[in-house]
């Protein structure tokens, strides 16, 4: 088992993508923020021992994701960024017609579809951070796709 490295390395290497993961599931960068700091400082508290870095990828992953939950449950009624804001992250015009449907899906199908296409991660891999079965992964992943090519057709035709 490998020791967990230097914070300062951790929120180098993992910090750009926490933050997205976490503004894509808040809409709230002073929201996001907070959660990627909080992350981070149980990281230093926790020091756990990972396998590997994808291994400690993933630890972070879902102590984020577990936190953005908490915090969309205590912070429910505080209002979210602007449209406009949230689409310059979108890395092409082409794209934020994508990121906007994206925006408009529930909660628990767009972390999922976040996971899989941006970040990368295996359908299983997903399910282990998400705290779900396989299959109920594959059916988010499903139902995600479904709505989004719903929504962004919408908006295209």
């Amino acid at each position: 088992m490998l020791k967990c490295g230097c914070a300062r390395e951790a929120v180098e290497r993992y910090g750009d993508m926490l933050y997205r993961i976490c503004l894509l599931a808040l809409k709230n960068t002073a929201d996001a923020e907070d959660v990627v700091q909080e992350t981070f400082i149980r990281y230093v508290q926790k020091s756990p021992d990972f396998l590997d870095g994808e291994h400690e990828k993933a630890w972070l992953i879902t102590v984020a994701t577990n936190k953005c939950r908490d915090m969309m449950r205590y912070r429910a009624r505080h209002s979210t960024e602007s449209d406009e804001l949230l689409f310059g992250y979108a890395i092409e015009k082409e794209e934020s017609g994508i990121l906007e449907a994206l925006m408009e899906l529930p909660d628990k199908y767009r972390l999922p579809l976040t996971l899989f296409y941006i970040e990368e991660y295996k359908v299983d891999e997903i399910a282990h951070i998400m705290g779900i079965s396989l299959s109920a992964a594959k059916m988010r992943l499903s139902r995600g796709r479904k709505l989004l090519k719903e929504k962004y057709r919408k908006e295209y035709m």
